[in-house]
């Protein structure tokens, strides 16, 4: 296809990050001119630069830039674009974003306004898909939001409920409430979440399937009246109702079920005349039922294990359909090849419940040979306004067992030092028996959290490695030489902070060129073959190894089997008391912008109540108290963006608490 047969001959990508180079590539493979837009956060990223131009559109918040619909139409038509991609997440499923193209003369690239109001909004899908016959979850999507008619409704469907935002997706304004006592505060929360992704605090509710996997069928549809779908993806495994691995084909769907649900699938498609890229989103049950949750109107995140099993670029799907060509596929010539895996890298904290993390990527290198989508670079700042998500990894293989051994490696050579991602949990689920064997639900991160945390290492041999690079890397260390050392050193104490533990070891060279570290009576012997500034190969216990690292300042970072280390002088320690801390003082666990504010001086509030909610990267993270006491001060006020470790409230302990 070239640029000349269709309307439009400059795409407008309305959105940021890995996903807005992902659709500049194919637009300029198919030559098309490529227009970015950009907030003050990210002036300096990556898609920015790779556009042909660049637009700004507002301040760092979502709500004052990418969510902006006046914003992005009036950056369109100054790059002189002609049509708007946009992506997904943002304004993706957004009614309002298509119809303003529409009025502007600009094609939208995805489906019409009128399919985005009947699809995008959870409540309404729910009944054109009951009237379709299509098997639906139980449930309440009535016009009646208030609280006491929720509760109710909450009732009648019977604990445990799932809360899920109308315009919501990508697990936003969603909340699992066990009990009718805690119904409020959860029904709360989400819709204060899903206003601020979305601007729709609209929610509907759900019975709760026990232990499903989630499934989702692709489908495609154009204004000639085709219509196909793409097989499946399993999308189980999941943190905080949202998708940490997805798959294609699912290990649990049969050629069989494959066909029912896409038969669905098409058909609902045709009946709403649906063009453009689509996603219905079902659960399926130990049975084999399968029930309608809703249907996302745009491209997924995930649409790389599609394009690897069927050979199809989705993106020039989406630019055929709307350029008003026809699809070209029948059903019967979709292929599915292989087996394909993708992993999301997110900035979080795996085991502080999954925080988001912001800063300054010191160094970013990605593994060869796979296909990773990312949008970083080292120095690059990855910023607290946005979602945690930083990377896809995807490997494809003849079978499941080939494409998850191909993906492990590509994850073990990940160097991402400078903010904490998730790069060890993500091996861990790849790794654990219950995933190797295809049978990971939507529960297999809540049954099995404790594993997949759990180090697997000899942290007695992974502190003395670490002493030994700190040793190494040092700038007042004796420089390394292959071979024999003249003299045997004097032994020097290492002291830093691990994982939360301090640790003191003794590192001392021997005549011989080997290291020794002595920990609490244990010798650890190293011998390094090559030593860089960045890389190093040694050999412990008769086995070569290598690792990678970084030194900056006084934190060491390293990449050893897959695992990321960071590790702190203790000089630079954070201090003692935490984010909601025994000294009285509630401290922000991340940066982020203060969402309310539940306590006020001359309170009285007991240990792990909730004081303050803070809202990064498009999650609410709820801060508690350390001590039970009387609150003295506010130090923050709603709105309010605020910085890692900043004092936010503070609590005069009781006598008898102190």
């Amino acid at each position: 296809m070239s640029a000349s047969r269709t309307p439009f001959s400059k795409i407008l990508i309305a959105n940021r990050g890995e996903i807005a180079l992902r659709i500049m590539r194919t637009a300029k493979r198919l030559g098309y001119g490529t227009v970015a837009v950009y907030s003050d956060a990210d002036r300096d990223a990556l898609h920015v630069r790779e556009a042909d131009s660049a637009v700004r559109i507002g301040e760092a918040l979502p709500s004052q830039s990418y969510l902006r619909i006046d914003a992005v139409i009036a950056a369109a038509k100054a790059g002189g674009a002609g049509a708007v991609h946009p992506g997904y997440g943002f304004l993706a499923e957004s009614e309002e974003l298509a119809s303003a193209c529409r009025d502007a003369g600009l094609v939208f690239i995805g489906p019409s306004p009128e399919s985005i109001r009947a699809m995008g909004n959870k409540a309404g899908a729910k009944e054109i898909m009951q009237k379709a016959g299509v098997p639906t979850v139980p449930g309440y999507q009535g016009a009646d939001q208030s609280d006491a008619v929720m509760l109710a409704e909450a009732k009648k469907i019977g604990f445990p409920v799932m809360i899920k935002a109308v315009a919501g997706g990508g697990g936003r304004g969603m909340r699992l409430v066990a009990d009718a006592a805690s119904f409020p505060d959860a029904l709360r929360s989400a819709r204060s979440e899903a206003q601020g992704a979305f601007g729709d605090p609209t929610a509907i509710l759900e019975r709760a399937i026990a232990d499903p996997r989630h499934i989702e069928i692709q489908v495609f549809g154009d204004r000639h009246g085709n219509a196909i779908h793409l097989g499946e993806r399993d999308c189980s495994v999941q943190r905080r109702h949202q998708k940490l691995i997805e798959e294609a084909p699912s290990p649990a769907v049969s050629p069989q079920l494959r066909a029912r649900m896409g038969e669905v699938a098409v058909a609902a498609v045709k009946a709403l005349r649906y063009e453009g890229a689509g996603t219905l989103e079902f659960l399926l049950d130990a049975g084999g039922a399968f029930y309608f949750m809703e249907m996302n109107t745009r491209l997924q995140v995930e649409h790389p294990v599609t394009e690897a099993i069927t050979g199809l670029d989705l993106v020039e799907l989406q630019l055929r359909v709307a350029g008003g060509e026809p699809l070209g596929l029948k059903q019967e010539e979709i292929r599915f090849d292989g087996h394909a895996i993708e992993v999301r890298l997110c900035s979080e904290d795996a085991a502080h419940d999954f925080m988001p993390q912001s800063g300054r990527m010191l160094r970013w290198r990605m593994p060869e040979g796979s296909r990773v989508e990312h949008a970083l670079q080292s120095g690059a700042e990855i910023p607290p306004f946005y979602d945690s998500m930083i990377a896809k990894v995807v490997s494809h293989g003849v079978t499941r067992d080939e494409a998850r051994g191909r993906l492990i490696c590509a994850m073990e050579q990940v160097e991402a030092f400078g903010v904490t991602t998730n790069q060890g949990f993500l091996l861990s689920c790849l790794r654990h028996p219950v995933f190797a064997k295809g049978e990971a639900t939507t529960a297999f991160i809540g049954n099995h959290r404790g594993e997949l945390l759990g180090s697997h290492a000899d942290e007695g041999c992974q502190a003395a490695f670490a002493a030994l690079l700190l040793y190494v890397s040092s700038r007042h260390a004796p420089p390394w030489r292959a071979g024999r050392s003249l003299a045997a050193t004097f032994p020097l104490a290492t002291r830093f902070e691990m994982g939360g533990k301090v640790c003191e070891i003794e590192i001392v060279r021997e005549r011989d060129g080997g290291y020794v570290a002595r920990n609490n009576g244990e010798e650890h012997r190293f011998e390094i073959e090559e030593l860089d500034d960045a890389a190093v190969r040694f050999r412990y216990d008769g086995v070569l190894q290598s690792a990678k690292f970084l030194r900056h300042d006084n934190r060491l970072y390293f990449l050893h089997r897959g695992v990321t280390l960071a590790i702190d002088d203790l000089t630079l320690a954070v201090p003692e008391s935490s984010v909601a801390g025994g000294d009285g003082k509630v401290r922000a666990a991340m940066n982020g912008r203060v969402v309310a504010v539940l306590v006020k001086p001359g309170d009285k509030v007991a240990a792990g109540q909730p004081v303050m909610t803070l809202e990064a990267m498009k999650m609410e993270h709820v801060h508690t108290a350390g001590v039970a006491g009387t609150v003295s001060s506010i130090d923050v006020a709603e709105g309010e963006q605020v910085t890692t470790g900043k004092i936010v409230v503070e609590i005069e302990a009781d006598k008898q608490a102190a």
